[in-house]
């Protein structure tokens, strides 16, 4: 299994490593563009996420039609031509556009169909959660070499680097990614949308992904202005922010590692949520409120450590809450809503920074994650444990299995490529060979 999700996975790494490179210094380095003004810069950093959200489902429709693979490569050639064109920006529209044609390959819901149709179901869970972890990585890695090249190089530089990773992705497609089988699943009824959302646990996780995403987005118009423009007291040189991303995402990569553990393993997302939220608010806070320098680096470091503890989480909970037939349109309302809040995340950062003070900054933000802490205590729940039953369609009576119910049973489908039926129930309830009893032949 790791050996079909480590090439998909490398590439997300790949493409999100180019977008999360310039994260920790773009809003600086927008503001110095010509025809910059706070909510431009807003758009700047959020505006990838704006297209993404937009061409996730005709990216997903059209590798549908015509493969997955020449989908990809469609996406990263777009992405490329994104970079190159925001590397090219002398002025605040022409990097806009830059952004805006990055986000446009957008690639993401592609992987997570390929990882489908490559993965088998029982490891399926497994392979999302490596899948959020490269990602996670990206991000880990980006904060810490981010301000570092952009510091030597330039930060317009980063986008050139960003296209040459772009071109490695390729490669890798080509070479690494094997090509999928045509994976059929058949089930009673298709993924209604309205459905989705009036499930209260795939509900609040769409609420997790999207408010990851945009407090992410805030912070990262806001830490380096607050920490580099004279009026918000620190006046940090730009070539100085190494200094609080690099331990932040240090401590931030720690933290990953166990979060992932305790959430998975010990089903206990619940609590890495509730403890990732209440650092969220304390980070936002510290930043609003604190005129020390050492005081503020803690308050970064709160927040890159929330922000890792949910990362690996977010895509494996949707999977599990979400049933066979409403993976996708699951994953693909997650990822749309979450692409939505990062661009209004950063678009609210840059007007909240051109109308109050840093604290009012802080502390309104804080007061929205409270809220939202507040929302989480009270609605989500951890996912049921629950194992799958694999019988080979030929021993299988297909009258006893279509009127198969049962409480403990979560769901049940064949996968028509694998020849296989598949039953999802609760293993502290039922036994394999009581469930066998009731569809064997």
């Amino acid at each position: 299994m790791f050996k079909k999700v480590l090439p998909l996975s490398s590439i997300l790494f790949l493409r999100f490593l180019g977008l999360f490179l310039v994260l920790p210094v773009l809003s600086v380095y927008a503001l110095s563009l010509k025809g910059a003004t706070p909510l431009l810069v807003g758009v700047i950093v959020g505006g990838y996420a704006l297209t993404q959200a937009a061409f996730q489902i005709p990216f997903g429709s059209m590798s549908d039609r015509i493969g997955r693979k020449p989908t990809l490569f469609i996406g990263l050639i777009i992405f490329m031509i994104g970079s190159f064109v925001a590397g090219y920006a002398d002025n605040i529209y022409t990097l806009m556009l830059g952004r805006f044609l990055q986000g446009a390959g957008a690639i993401g819901s592609v992987v997570v169909a390929m990882i489908s149709d490559l993965v088998e179901e029982k490891t399926r869970g497994h392979a999302m959660a490596i899948m959020g972890g490269f990602i996670a990585m990206s991000f880990a890695v980006a904060m810490v070499a981010g301000p570092v090249l952009g510091g030597m190089y330039g930060v317009g530089n980063l986008f050139y680097i960003t296209a040459g990773l772009s071109l490695l992705a390729m490669i890798l497609l080509f070479t690494k990614v094997p090509t999928p089988p045509k994976i059929v699943h058949i089930y009673n009824e298709k993924a209604k949308i309205s459905e989705i959302l009036k499930d209260k646990n795939l509900f609040n996780m769409v609420i997790v992904d999207s408010m990851q995403k945009g407090l992410m987005t805030m912070a990262f118009v806001l830490i380096p202005v607050f920490l580099t423009h004279a009026n918000y007291h620190f006046d940090w040189a730009k070539t100085e922010l190494w200094k609080v991303y690099v331990p932040a995402m240090v401590l931030g990569i720690v933290a990953m590692g166990p979060a992932a553990v305790f959430g998975e393993k010990y089903n206990k997302p619940k609590t890495i949520f509730l403890i990732a939220i209440v650092l969220f608010i304390l980070s936002f806070a510290i930043m609003g409120l604190t005129n020390s320098s050492l005081v503020f680096v803690i308050g970064v470091i709160f927040f890159f450590i929330a922000f890792n503890m949910m990362e690996p989480l977010v895509q494996s909970m949707i999977s599990k809450f979400a049933k066979v037939h409403q993976k996708g349109t699951a994953l693909g309302i997650a990822n749309t809503s979450a692409y939505l809040s990062t661009f209004v995340g950063a678009m609210i950062a840059g007007i909240m920074m051109g109308m109050a003070d840093r604290s009012t900054i802080g502390i309104s933000v804080a007061v929205v994650a409270f809220i939202w802490l507040l929302w989480m205590l009270f609605r989500f729940e951890n996912p049921t444990k629950h194992e799958f039953l694999f019988v080979p369609l030929s021993e299988v009576d297909m009258d006893k299995l279509k009127n198969l119910e049962h409480e403990h049973i979560a769901e049940w489908y064949i996968n028509d490529t694998e020849k296989l039926a598949v039953v999802k129930y609760v293993s502290e309830k039922l036994t394999e060979d009581e469930i066998k009893e009731k569809i064997i032949k």
